[in-house]
Parts: structure tokens; C-alpha cells; sequence
């Protein structure tokens, strides 16, 4: 079978977000001053084949920890897409 699968990466909550306060202040610069806090991450898709959803889920996790996110800096979420 063919699975969708949906990684969101973002900063740990704790860290400093450069690239979100980069945007923030841009965002100020244009005007739009009712936003408090912008955090930026990566959204990445991945298509698997594996026979069930719990072996896709073990590829995508695998996947996320050895090369889509920085344990020491980030944090992941797997969604499954219909």
C-alpha cells in the first residue's frame, strides 16, 4: 500500500526562533502589528509504500530522526494524509 505522510518540524519552544523573529519584525515593518510571536519551521511529505500504516509510521519516524529534524533543536509531529 501507498500512505501519505505529513512531517511538521519546528523549533523547540524553548529556543530562540531567529528565522521566526526575522519574520515577526518584517511583519511589523509592514503594518501588521497584531501578530505576538511567529515560529518557523519545515513541512515535509513523504509517500511510502509499506504493507500497513504502523510500518509507514516506523519509516517516517525513522526518517525524522536521522535526517529531517535535530533532536538537540527540534521537535516533529507525523500526520497520516487520506
Amino acid at each position: 500500500m501507498s500512505f501519505t505522510v505529513q512531517i511538521k518540524v519546528m523549533p523547540l519552544k524553548n529556543l530562540l526562533d531567529p528565522q521566526g523573529k526575522a519574520v515577526l519584525g518584517g511583519l511589523k515593518n509592514l503594518g501588521i502589528t497584531n501578530v505576538n510571536d511567529v515560529r518557523v519551521g519545515k513541512h515535509i511529505t513523504l509517500q511510502i509504500d509499506a504493507p500497513t500504516e504502523e510500518a509507514a509510521r516506523a519509516v517516517a519516524n525513522e526518517a525524522a530522526q536521522k535526517l529531517l529534524a535535530n533532536a538537540v533543536m527540534e521537535f516533529y509531529e507525523i500526520e497520516f494524509v487520506n
